[in-house]
């Protein structure tokens, strides 16, 4: 039962979903198992902060290694949840004047709002300037000019990025025939990305949507077993 009774959800889900975009009749069958699935999605997440919690104080309480993360992990987790809940600093909305918690959850001004703008803003921001650092320190090991592939990726990243800058049109500016303007870095950059970059991308994405075809089938059939805990 265990593993029937979810698979039997899992197909009789995917089925609806699937004939609800191309039957109008059945549309309202896709809006309800949606309406179910955000429902299940909210006990999933509760599910999830509660073995958050748990792993994080087995730390602490062990004393193990990083500990002092993990409480402030739980720290930082417990204080949002309570900042979020109870709407503190959240005015009550104009048309429901009476009720203290009818606001907007992240109104300016309130503690979420001050969380979300002073700590979230920041850090996400930190950790994308870092990770321009790996990109460069990937892009130096990658554009390596060890055989014909490799040299060709240098030169086309070489072009595009002088392309996305001022000295692509600087280098060629004053001197270079009216005939011979297609030579520009930027316009060399506009007509990678356009064609060859388009045509790699559509490649790709026709590639992407086979593949979630071919899963999808494997799931609605019951051959894929796997998000069941089994090959």
């Amino acid at each position: 039962m265990k593993r029937t009774v979810p698979l039997i959800i899992a197909i009789i889900a995917g089925f609806v979903l699937l004939i609800a975009n191309f039957i109008p009749y059945a549309e309202g069958w896709g809006l309800k198992a949606q309406e179910w699935f955000n429902i299940l999605a909210v006990g999933a997440m509760i599910l999830g902060g509660g073995n958050l919690v748990k792993l994080h104080l087995i730390k602490i309480s062990g004393q193990r290694k990083g500990w002092g993360y993990s409480a402030v992990t739980i720290g930082c987790f417990v204080g949002t949840l309570i900042f979020g809940l109870f709407k503190i600093g959240v005015h009550p909305n104009e048309i429901y004047p009476n009720v203290g918690w009818s606001g907007y959850y992240l109104e300016g001004g309130s503690g979420l709002w001050w969380i979300y703008q002073h700590m979230i803003v920041p850090l996400t921001s930190m950790m994308f300037a870092m990770l321009a650092f790996y990109v460069a320190t990937a892009a130096f090991r990658a554009f390596r000019a060890k055989n014909t592939e490799a040299t060709l990726l240098l030169v086309t990243a070489g072009v595009v990025l002088l392309g996305q800058t001022y000295a692509g049109v600087w280098l060629f500016e004053g001197w270079l025939p009216e005939s011979m303007q297609w030579l520009r870095f930027d316009h060399l950059t506009e007509w990678v990305m356009n064609i060859p970059n388009t045509g790699g991308t559509r490649a790709i994405t026709i590639g992407i949507a086979l593949g979630v075809v071919a899963t999808s089938l494997r799931i609605l059939l019951g051959v894929d077993r796997s998000y069941l805990g089994q090959d």
